[in-house]
């Protein structure tokens, strides 16, 4: 893709999914997003071609500049809208697809050292939302939301919406999921979890006071028969 191709791409996308975006020039020459997505194709050209020290200076001096970390590793589709931007990280294995929307504060990083790819591929279509993390080697598909502050460590198939810490499907394709479904997807919640034993040992705790109180009340009444 060329350069004024790659521009026209970018501002098309800009205007579309900013209501704020009144005027072409105005997009080209304010938003942060657009110029570190423009460093990113000259520091990934470098990058593929195996140039040393260029690619990472270009990166850093452009998070300087945008406050927009992308390394230039990743592979980056057409028609990628980052929103403000500031404190987006993209790794260096990271794959986004076409047409994706990434607002600030979005994170697509690792879990730990392993080697390979270690970062999420992301579908075509997809909104990642303000705060939210995608954290690990994990596939999410095409036409997928992921609400605010979500932390999504498992891969999401397509059409859905993810929402919470860890990240739990709510809908797929427009109609909500029940909780039993949640199981079925091995989709873990500690905050659940935990809440669930408390609530198990809260009830085995009644019952003993229960028995305990019975007892109680029993040998009461033994003791007063025999007074008489």
């Amino acid at each position: 893709m060329g350069l004024i191709s790659e521009l026209k791409d970018l501002l098309k996308s800009a205007r579309e999914r900013d209501p704020a975006a009144r005027n072409a020039f105005e997009v080209l020459l304010t938003y942060s997003g657009i110029h570190a997505i423009i460093n990113h194709r000259i520091a990934n050209w470098l990058y593929r071609h195996r140039i040393p020290f260029f690619p990472r200076m270009i990166s850093q001096c452009s998070r300087f500049l945008t406050g927009i970390e992308i390394h230039p590793g990743a592979t980056i589709g057409k028609g990628l809208f980052i929103d403000h931007g500031m404190g987006v990280v993209i790794g260096e294995t990271s794959e986004i697809g076409n047409n994706v929307t990434i607002f600030q504060g979005v994170t697509l990083g690792g879990t730990g050292k392993e080697q390979g790819k270690r970062h999420p591929t992301i579908g075509n279509n997809v909104v990642i939302s303000a705060g939210s993390k995608v954290l690990g080697s994990i596939t999410i598909g095409n036409n997928v939301i992921i609400g605010s502050g979500a932390v999504v460590i498992k891969s999401v198939p397509d059409d859905c919406t993810v929402v919470g810490v860890p990240g739990r499907i709510v809908r797929i394709g427009g109609e909500k999921v029940l909780s039993d479904e949640f199981h079925r997807m091995q989709l873990p919640d500690p905050v659940s979890e935990i809440l669930s034993d408390c609530c198990a040992r809260i009830d085995f705790l009644e019952k003993e006071i229960k028995k305990y109180n019975d007892g109680d009340k029993s040998s009461k009444k033994d003791r007063n028969r025999e007074e008489r």
